[in-house]
């Protein structure tokens, strides 16, 4: 039995192929970069959740560090506040060096 001998030429017959089913291929086209396009969309969105959280977490401990803050300068103006009524209204003052006396008890002679 002889075979027939026909030559094709392969980079001819997808050429072809590609001519006849123009709008198909640039359908697949089109699917493949939109495929590409969302995977590459939720992994920005990701991304960003990502940086989102962490932005929340670093202004909550700021806050608490805030408060902190707030919480000591009221102590501290009080402290001052009382101070400064001490010395207005009631004439009193801290001790100076000259003011301390050194008392010294009796030794123990038992």
């Amino acid at each position: 039995m002889k075979m027939a001998s026909t030559n094709f030429n392969l980079l001819l017959l997808i050429t072809s192929d590609l001519g006849r089913n123009l709008f198909k291929v640039v359908l697949f086209i089109a699917v493949v970069a939109t495929a590409i396009g969302v995977v590459l969309g939720v992994h920005h969105n990701r991304q960003l959740s990502m940086q989102h959280e962490s932005l929340i977490q670093e202004k909550d401990e700021l806050d608490v560090e805030w408060r902190h803050l707030i919480i000591e300068q009221s102590s501290l103006t009080e402290h001052n506040r009382i101070e400064q009524v001490v010395r207005e209204n009631l004439n009193m003052r801290r001790p100076g060096l000259e003011d301390e006396v050194l008392v010294r008890g009796k030794p123990n002679g038992r």
